[in-house]
């Protein structure tokens, strides 16, 4: 009779050693955090030298041994969101059903940090809504409402207004409406308040807020790890996921053609072009350098796709 495959053998070992499927709350390097079904909250390892496990993921876990249980598997995710700096790419959260990029007037947000963000979203899959906090400041109001209409205007994000700080209750329950049941990630650059907006949306994760620098213009980083909260919102069970802030949303894992893509403004005048190959930077005959001549695409815009195509062809 012929032995079981060496292979074999070590899947029915590991499936046998599962106890529970577990939500990964938080993570920090190869150290995780997972919730059993029960409520319970253990420290996670993964079996062996793997490092695939993010915040979102189901995972199926070893019974625990003094507080500390072993991820065996990782569970089929329904979707990925990557960001990458200068040294590498890297897992922000999974199985999300919406990404909230958060802006505000002060400190000064970057117009290109929402934008990459959009596109690595739409890259991965996941719906965008943006979140324009601080909205009682009227600091730089004009240029941000001018961007709010640019977003409007291309039909692509809905933009919320909120002041999380100045009207925790209003920004609640207006949040509450577009969150309530789903699995929705914060992200935005230091000192846009995101964590103002946990703070109003889940009170017991105490988050800490600091103040910008005024002379630097600049965000203090105050969350430091990916984490996600359960809640309830609009009466239905939500996960709020908090990530850190930071000043760049490196593309560095799309492609030159998900960039074109993911930005509809661009791509919808791209017909017309006498290249087959064109990327729509330097050819002779492209339909996107002729609207852009005629009004039809932002200046801005385009300048933003050109860079983006650059960095990711050298």
């Amino acid at each position: 009779m012929a032995k079981p495959a060496k292979n074999a053998r070590k899947a029915d070992k590991s499936a046998d050693s599962v106890a529970f499927t577990g939500l990964v709350t938080r993570t920090h390097g190869r150290h995780h955090f997972v919730t059993a079904p029960d409520g319970s909250v253990y420290e996670a390892h993964r079996r062996g030298k793997k490092s695939d496990v993010v915040v979102g993921d189901t995972v199926q876990c070893t019974s625990p041994s003094g507080g500390v249980v072993a991820i065996e598997s990782v569970c089929e995710r329904r979707n990925l969101l990557y960001r990458s700096d200068e040294w590498r790419v890297k897992e922000l959260a999974s199985n999300l059903t919406l990404v909230a990029v958060v802006f505000a007037s002060r400190p000064s947000f970057n117009p290109w940090f929402v934008w990459k963000a959009v596109i690595a979203a739409r890259t991965a899959g996941i719906p965008i809504v943006l979140i324009r906090n601080k909205k009682d400041l009227d600091d730089r109001r004009e240029e941000i409402e001018a961007f709010c209409r640019m977003m409007s205007e291309m039909g692509a994000e809905e933009v919320l207004h909120v002041s999380a700080t100045a009207e925790p209750e209003q920004t609640k329950a207006l949040l509450s409406e577009r969150f309530g049941g789903g699995s929705v990630l914060l992200v935005g650059q230091s000192g846009m308040g995101k964590s103002s907006i946990l703070n109003a949306l889940v009170p017991e994760a105490q988050a800490r807020t600091r103040e910008f620098s005024e002379a630097l213009d600049l965000g203090k980083q105050t969350t430091t790890t990916t984490a996600l909260y359960s809640t309830e919102l609009a009466g239905l069970p939500t996960q709020i996921i908090d990530s850190p802030g930071f000043q760049e949303f490196g593309l560095g894992h799309v492609t030159a053609t998900d960039v074109l893509q993911a930005m509809p403004d661009i791509a919808r005048c791209v017909d017309g072009c006498r290249f087959y190959n064109c990327t729509h930077t330097r050819e002779p005959g492209c339909s996107v350098r002729a609207a852009l001549e005629e009004g039809r695409i932002r200046p801005e815009r385009y300048d933003f796709y050109c860079r983006m195509v650059e960095e990711l062809n050298r």
